[in-house]
């Protein structure tokens, strides 16, 4: 029997809506649109991927979760305990056959044969130290050697996000499926570059169309690689970014002026008391999970919210189990946004009482996805406080916000959603 080898690219924001404008795609391939999942953001697209399980089961509700021991917001942390259940690969992974993740979140201490992530060393005198973390060791290096330079994390998020992220990734990739002793048979990568421009600018903007140009060409490398290497090929979205018609809710702010969210003043910033607050929001996009620890306070936080112009719902318990996103981690209210508005996490609006991190690149101190850094602010040096700079967003699902995958593997049958995408190529690779 013929070994079974897939390499799969998760493309960040590859929406229907985006595929649609792609003038050519690799080899024969043709993309078809699926559902995604619900939030349709990246740590739950990638774990509803790798488990073909719903963020009830897997626990991903967002792209960051709240330690309720710890008393503490949680974004972008990469251990992939974080991810609950079987993996679609395990079968396949038992019977000998290898995998390896690349730029996949949670993905340290994956059971996995090969592991490539970002994992930057952050120093007491403040700035940081570039580095990518691998399985095996030493990989890193091989591949900088391979490629002539090192991963530029600032390509990877934040204003100076680009293109040039993507290409390190793909040349990453074909430098691993040249090194026969690490080489998996069963590889996840990513390409993130689409995604910037289209959060920055919405839709219909001209770098949009250079990116998708971009994209045209990187498909179509990473088509020969797999065709070279004999390798299968399944190109997925994750998620589809509409534009920003409307603005940002800030739920933190209306909770903050009825007393719900609590601060604590320190040299005149107002950092958020976690261990004392009734309530407050940790915002993701167009979905934000809304905690209430104090039980008394969830119909007064109910009530301010629902006042609040921009959110279309307030999800109790009862109603995300509708939408399969009932687990410990999701709030006690999951707020989801109208279309053309998303949810920033500020609470102030005095700039003054802005926290430090406010004006910072700092993905894990922030109580919620900040989309502003992707903008020079002012002073030189920071990043903008503006949010009416952000022009696309998503998280929402329902018609126009389906995702796009295809490639040259042959299903069984047509996916009914993401989850069952997940489940179909574990039956495939184990088939």
């Amino acid at each position: 029997m013929k070994k079974k080898k897939l390499l799969l690219v998760q493309l960040a924001a590859f929406g229907a809506n985006m595929a649609d404008r792609l003038r050519r795609s690799p080899g024969a391939i043709s993309f078809r649109s699926v559902d995604t999942v619900f939030p349709a953001l990246t740590c739950t697209a990638q774990a509803t991927l790798r488990t073909g399980a719903a963020p009830s089961s897997h626990g991903m509700i967002a792209n960051g979760v709240y330690h309720e021991r710890l008393k503490k917001i949680l974004f972008w942390e990469q251990a992939a305990s974080l991810v609950a259940g079987p993996r679609i690969w395990d079968d396949f992974r038992a019977a000998g056959g290898t995998v390896g993740l690349m730029f996949w979140q949670q993905s340290l201490g994956e059971a996995a044969d090969l592991i490539v992530s970002p994992r930057p060393i952050h120093k007491h005198s403040g700035g940081m130290i570039q580095d990518v973390y691998t399985t095996p060791s030493g990989l890193y290096d091989r591949l900088c050697q391979r490629i002539g330079r090192r991963f530029n994390l600032m390509n990877y998020w934040g204003p100076l996000a680009s293109r040039r992220s993507t290409e390190w990734i793909i040349e990453s990739i074909g430098a691993v499926l040249d090194m026969p002793d690490i080489a998996p048979d069963l590889l996840f990568t990513y390409l993130p570059h689409l995604d910037y421009d289209l959060q920055r600018h919405g839709e219909d903007h001209a770098s949009v169309d250079r990116a998708l140009r971009q994209l045209e060409g990187y498909l179509d490398r990473l088509y020969q690689m797999a065709q070279q290497k004999d390798y299968e090929i399944l190109f997925v979205g994750d998620y589809a970014i509409r534009t920003v018609e409307h603005g940002a809710v800030f739920p933190n702010g209306a909770l903050r002026i009825e007393d719900l969210f609590l601060t604590q003043s320190v040299k005149g910033m107002a950092y958020p008391d976690f261990f004392s607050s009734p309530a407050f929001a940790m915002v993701d996009h167009e979905v934000a999970h809304v905690f209430v620890p104090d039980a008394d306070a969830l119909e007064r936080t109910r009530d301010v919210l629902n006042d609040l112009a921009g959110i279309g719902s307030v999800l109790d318990r009862a109603a995300q189990r509708k939408f399969g996103l009932d687990h410990p981690h999701s709030g006690d209210l999951v707020l989801v946004a109208e279309p053309g508005y998303w949810f920033a996490y500020p609470w102030w609006t005095d700039r003054r009482e802005a926290p430090d991190f406010a004006s910072h690149v700092d993905i894990h101190n922030k109580p919620g996805f900040d989309p502003c850094e992707l903008f020079f602010g002012w002073p030189p040096g920071s990043v903008s406080q503006d949010t009416t700079r952000i022009l696309g967003s998503h998280g929402l699902t329902g018609p126009g916000r389906e995702i796009a995958w295809g490639g040259t593997l042959d299903l069984d049958q047509s996916p009914k959603d993401l989850a069952d995408l997940g489940r179909l190529i574990g039956a495939w690779l184990t088939d």
